[in-house]
Parts: structure tokens; sequence; C-alpha cells
């Protein structure tokens, strides 16, 4: 059960969040078992979780995404995130957000982008391609991420460029606290 409620915490007095992510990580749990008795027992869940959040709810996160410990999800509405990302722990996602891979010139899928641990995202954002987003950064509202993002930075734009770089060792853990609630 602990595994299926990981990001309770980080969803505290969000509902939404905390079903679509406790679905999520259900759901995982049979994905992952592509073929076997557990696989064919799971697939209404399965199936459940593509019609309900994906389709009705808008929230299109596959199971087969590589998520940390701690994701919390704000609205949700609209989301999109590629089966080929890799996302770390305590990563805050808002709404409208792409991230994906790019399409390459034979029609395959591209790489998609690596988002390290404590990642905030604003709403309206995409981050695509083969890219890294450091850990401890945040991406401003509307931001286009097309190239790596350095830890400890807060980018913004179209393209998203740099525009502050954050000391951690600088910031006291109850700023941190409050750089969070903002």
């Amino acid at each position: 059960m602990s595994y299926i409620f990981q990001d309770k915490e980080a969803n505290r007095g969000n509902i939404k969040g905390i079903f679509v992510l406790a679905f999520f990580r259900t759901a995982q749990l049979f994905a992952r078992k592509k073929g076997s008795l557990l696989w064919w027992l799971g697939l209404p869940v399965m199936i459940s979780y593509r019609l309900i959040v994906e389709w009705i709810m808008a929230i299109e996160l596959r199971m087969a995404t590589q998520v940390g410990e701690g994701l919390r999800l704000e609205h949700g509405f609209a989301l999109v995130v590629n089966d080929q990302t890799v996302i770390g722990r305590n990563v805050h996602l808002r709404h409208c957000i792409t991230i994906g891979c790019v399409i390459m010139p034979d029609g395959s899928q591209g790489p998609s982008p690596v988002i390290k641990d404590n990642v905030e995202v604003g709403a309206n954002v995409s981050i695509i391609g083969k890219l890294v987003v450091g850990e401890n950064s945040k991406i401003g509202a509307g931001s286009v991420v097309v190239k790596d993002v350095p830890p400890n930075s807060v980018v913004v734009g179209n393209p998203a460029r740099v525009i502050k770089q954050l000391d951690q060792s600088l910031i006291q853990p109850s700023e941190m606290a409050a750089l969070d609630n903002d």
C-alpha cells in the first residue's frame, strides 16, 4: 500500500491528485508484468485507468513512465507526459504541460526529457526532446524548454533561458519551504 500512496503527502488536500496518482501507481503494478497472469488479471484496472484518467480527466501519464516518489499534480488537466520521460522525486507539475519527445526524420520517436529531483514546472510549459532539467530548478509558466536546464536554476520564456541561479547552500530550510509554497 505504501507504493500506491507514495505521492499522498505531496498532494495533501488535493483529492484529484491523490486519486490520479494512486490509480497510476496501481495500474503500473500490473503493467510492469506484461504477458504474465498478473498482467491479465490487471487488465480491467489498466483499461479503467486509460478511460478515466487519460480520456475523461485529460491527464496523459502513461503507466510505462518512470516517476519518482512524491509527484505533485496541481490541477493536472491537459497534462501530457511521454512514456519515455523520466521524472525524479518531489516534482511538482501544474496544468497544461507537455513533456515529450521529438519525432525523428524517419518517423520514429526520439528521446524524451529527464526531469531530476525537486523540480517545479509552471502552467502551460512544454519540455521537448533529449534534455535534462537539473535538480531544484523552477520552470516559469508558459516556457518552452528545448535545452538542458542547469541544476538550481529558474528558467522562463520561449525558448526558455536561465534568469536566476539558486544557491542552495545559502538558502535556509525555512526559506526553502517558503519558496516551495510560492
